[in-house]
């Protein structure tokens, strides 16, 4: 199956597996350890940290009504010096207000590590993925070419009781991305 014809930044062009392999999920950063895997040179930069109001899709997922204040984690991620994704993570803040969640920067060992040790166990996620048009600052953002999509993926995670904790939208440089759908063996037929 080849490679996309790459539109705008020349030559890059990244991978994103669908859904995320538990051992790259549970990582530090799911986008450094991708890129390291195929041999990227990758960054990332924090964009801000802080509380918005809930979209109608993050609201969604974390069962709150649409305009609630949420917690918004967001961060460019770079291959090599190019822009390719835009992540953000948006967590509740009946949950995780007055939490370490909420100061600037990176969190250590991983976001994730952190909502553990604050009790919540994960027990599944749903994953949605929409190509479309870019929003807001979005293309400038990713340095898109004029008429260049976006990819966006949503990804509600849900504890071990069920209760929404973390919704994840990236928002992908299309031309820049290639996303494998990996299918569990035993679950089908071909």
């Amino acid at each position: 199956m080849g490679e996309p014809k790459v539109l705008g930044e020349p030559g890059v062009l990244v991978r994103r597996s669908l859904p995320s392999e538990p051992a790259v999920r549970g990582s530090a950063s799911l986008f450094l350890t991708e890129a390291r895997r195929q041999g990227v040179r990758a960054g990332r930069r924090m964009l801000d940290v802080g509380p918005e109001p809930a979209s109608e899709h993050v609201a969604a997922g974390l069962r709150v009504e649409p305009g609630t204040p949420v917690l918004a984690r967001r961060k460019l991620l770079l291959a090599g010096d190019v822009p390719v994704r835009v992540a953000t993570s948006f967590l509740r803040l009946d949950l995780f207000a007055d939490t370490p969640l909420c100061e600037p920067g990176f969190l250590s060992p991983s976001l994730q590590a952190r909502i553990e040790e604050l009790g919540h166990r994960f027990g599944r996620a749903e994953e949605q993925l929409v190509a479309r048009p870019p929003r807001g600052d979005e293309a400038a953002t990713l340095r898109l070419d004029p008429g260049e999509w976006v990819v966006q993926i949503v990804r509600a995670a849900y504890s071990a009781d069920d209760l929404p904790i973390h919704v994840l939208e990236t928002v992908c440089a299309a031309s820049r991305h290639v996303f494998d759908v990996v299918q569990v063996s035993g679950a089908d037929e071909f």
